[in-house]
């Protein structure tokens, strides 16, 4: 029996999740589910109702994308993306808190049309911070990816999307680094279209 995953393609979350299922080498189950049609079942295993969700074959739960990436990674970890793991889990905090509330009002910005901050620039705060750290070595912390690349870039490709010319031009060794990223097999690979899970089916 499978680990089960419940996943939306575009997540960020739900991205690094499958990348570090994908770089262990584990198989699992895939749910693709639309986030305003939520299965009964994975709200049933998880409360919070945001992916990813892994259930695993003795039915315990990971709901969180970290977590679910710390648990594939001590299983089988072949890029030794867990060394110097504390630096990377810093910075991996740092992009799941501030940066990704700024990063959620600056790529919706009517909805926060009357906010006095300039969510952008305070996205950029982050950014910056990365982009002093690609300028010493050529990923986050070293000369090969480690943790903190695989979790924190599908944030910062999310931070391209609004204006991309602005992310070209103020942080050229990070889009470099995101060109990277984006272009290995690894996410290429966890990146296909997929079918819908079609839960209606157990209902029957």
């Amino acid at each position: 029996m499978l680990p089960i995953l419940y996943s939306f393609r575009r997540c960020p979350y739900a991205i690094r999740a499958r990348m570090a299922l994908k770089i262990a080498g584990i198989d699992y189950g895939l749910r693709n589910i639309l986030l305003r049609d939520k299965p009964a079942e994975m709200l049933q295993a998880s409360a919070k109702g945001t992916v990813p969700v892994l259930v695993l074959p003795n039915n315990s739960v990971i709901d969180e994308s970290l977590d679910v990436m710390l648990w594939a990674l001590k299983q089988h970890d072949p890029l030794s993306l867990l060394e110097d793991m504390d630096k990377s889990l810093e910075l991996i905090k740092e992009n799941d808190t501030g940066f990704k509330q700024a990063l959620d009002k600056y790529k919706y910005p009517n909805r926060y049309a009357e906010d006095e901050i300039d969510w952008q620039m305070e996205a950029s705060k982050f950014v910056y911070k990365l982009e002093k750290l690609l300028s010493e070595d050529t990923y986050l912390f070293a000369s090969e990816p480690k943790l903190a690349d695989f979790a924190i870039f599908p944030f910062i490709r999310q931070f391209k999307m609004p204006d991309e010319q602005y992310f070209i031009d103020n942080f050229p060794k990070t889009s470099n680094w995101l060109d990277k990223m984006t272009q290995t097999d690894i996410f290429k690979q966890v990146m296909p279209k997929t079918q819908v899970y079609n839960h209606s089916d157990l209902k029957a």
